[in-house]
């Protein structure tokens, strides 16, 4: 009787983590449809809502992040890590697990020590051009190591041998045909016919800077009909939001987008952070961006995610402190003025390997577990 393949992935803190892990969820799901696939995670982050919302269990450990502000706090940080590792090694015998899967983040990285401690192969995927702490500390766990982009293989040990799969990101957006579903997106949306559509996308939690730069832009605009705004603001700025753009009807602020195709679809320019989940995805889609990179964001590494796009010419990078309305203005206005320049930039994006990657390291997985299907011959080429 054949084993069901059992997997327990470590995601959590952010979407730019979480939505990998689904991806790759997905993909295994795709493979092996009884797969057993379970997350760990902490009690702090966005994991609580999303991945259960997914439809998956999410075990939780007690695990602090890797992160020099903490202060005094930080030198509990091995003794976190020991703990977490034993809960992780526990969680992963009580699942029967094959393999144990890190994505990043602080909460990913108990995991690959749990798997260490059980003796069962691990596997990290580093998604940032530049790594996090957590995964630079588990490359020493793991001779396994996937990453995103290719200029991250030098701050990783090992990471000569990586593999590099490109982004997990949704079926649905590996797959996005902008133009057949453009005309249902921008209904969804109320764009008029004719308009142009800027995609404001401040990432899972919001960014009052985009938003605050948003509201400008969108006051500046108050007598062109040509041009909408649509503006994720996160749960946080929503009320606020609202308010100020009761008056200013081309404008509609939203807490979250469940439906990032139909977003991507409809828009004609986004502006956002430079999380490596969406520098995959529009490098994937296509769609030219005005790239914001978080400042305080651990080794620069959205400055650096945002220049594989701008670096190619599929956007334009934009210093955090620079951003205001009019600074924006002056960027997009020319942009929505020239179609030839806009299909340009979309051309310009490279879609590497992100649109299969969840399919990619589904296939590492699956090799790691030992668990040969055509899927893993067909990706393993």
């Amino acid at each position: 009787m054949r084993t069901p393949l059992s997997v327990v992935i470590g995601a959590g803190g952010t979407g730019g983590h979480i939505y990998p892990g689904l991806a790759l969820a997905e993909a295994l799901r795709r493979a092996v449809p009884d797969a057993v696939i379970s997350f760990v995670g902490t009690t702090r982050g966005l994991e609580g809502k999303l991945i259960p919302g997914a439809g998956y269990h999410l075990h939780t450990v007690d695990m602090i992040p890797f992160d020099p502000s903490l202060g005094a706090k930080r030198y509990l940080l091995p003794a976190a890590l020991l703990k977490s590792g034993a809960q992780c090694r526990a969680i992963l015998k009580a699942q029967r697990a094959q393999v144990a899967v890190g994505m990043g983040g602080y909460p990913s990285a108990p995991v690959i020590v749990g798997a260490k401690m059980a003796g069962l192969p691990s596997l990290i995927h580093e998604s940032n051009a530049v790594p996090g702490r957590a995964n630079q500390f588990a490359a020493r766990l793991t001779s396994n190591i996937a990453v995103a982009f290719d200029r991250s293989r030098a701050h990783l040990a090992g990471g000569q041998d990586a593999l590099t799969t490109g982004m997990p990101i949704a079926a649905s957006l590996a797959s996005l045909d902008r133009t057949a579903l453009r005309t249902e997106a921008r209904r969804a949306f109320g764009v008029p016919p004719g308009a142009r559509l800027v995609l404001v996308n401040g990432g899972s939690l919001g960014a009052a800077r985009l938003t605050a730069a948003a509201i400008g832009l969108a006051g500046r605009w108050r007598e062109r009909a040509d041009v909408h705004l649509l503006i994720k603001t996160g749960p946080a700025q929503l009320e606020d939001t609202q308010r100020q753009l009761a008056a200013l009807p081309g404008a509609r602020a939203v807490p979250y987008l469940d439906r990032m195709d139909l977003a991507y679809a409809a828009a004609d320019l986004v502006v956002c952070r430079a999380g490596s989940a969406t520098v995959a995805e529009l490098a994937a889609t296509g769609v030219p961006a005005v790239l914001v990179p978080y400042p305080h964001a651990p080794g620069d590494h959205q400055t650096h995610n945002a220049r594989v796009l701008s670096d190619a010419g599929a956007g334009l990078l934009v210093p955090d402190a620079e951003t205001t309305a009019f600074r924006l203005a002056g960027l997009i206005e020319p942009l929505l003025a020239d179609p030839a320049r806009l299909a340009a930039m979309s051309g310009a994006a490279d879609p590497g390997n992100h649109a299969r990657a969840a399919d990619l390291l589904a296939a590492k997985v699956l090799e790691l577990a030992s668990y040969p299907t055509s899927y893993t011959r067909e990706y393993a080429a």
